[in-house]
């Protein structure tokens, strides 16, 4: 059970990840690298919480998931819809084209380490986090 006593400083990470381990590791690291992070399992999922929620800012997506739109498409989906949110994509199965990452966007292969997330998070959101 998380309660937290004071603000989380950095900006808003919505997980996106369909393996539910896996998912909470992902929402562990973006805590201990000092943002705050919500769920979402599947992009269908994933859409409706940035329908609803205008304060995300970055999204950290599995590219391989169930459902009727992957990570690529819902980084798309996303590069249309919400242009001003950074776009993490992570795959222990595929490496995508360079093509296939929307403008901006970063990949981080899986397994990734604290540090791989650290940086990542650093890479597309510079100036929110010291």
């Amino acid at each position: 059970m998380h309660h937290q006593t004071m603000q989380p400083s950095g900006p808003l990470v919505l997980v996106v990840e369909d393996e539910p381990l896996i998912r909470l590791n992902a929402v562990q690291m973006m805590e201990d690298a000092g943002y705050t992070a919500i769920e979402a399992h599947d992009a269908a999922d994933a859409v409706q919480v940035l329908e609803t929620r205008p304060d995300v800012r970055i999204v950290f997506t599995d590219i391989e998931m169930p459902g009727s739109m992957n990570g690529l498409r819902l980084a798309a989906c996303i590069r249309d819809r919400w242009p001003p949110i950074e776009i993490i994509l992570t795959s222990g199965a595929v490496i995508p084209a360079a093509s296939a990452i929307p403008d901006g966007g970063v990949f981080v292969p899986k397994p990734y380490s604290q540090d791989q997330v650290e940086d990542a998070l650093h890479q597309v959101a510079p100036s929110n986090h010291a």
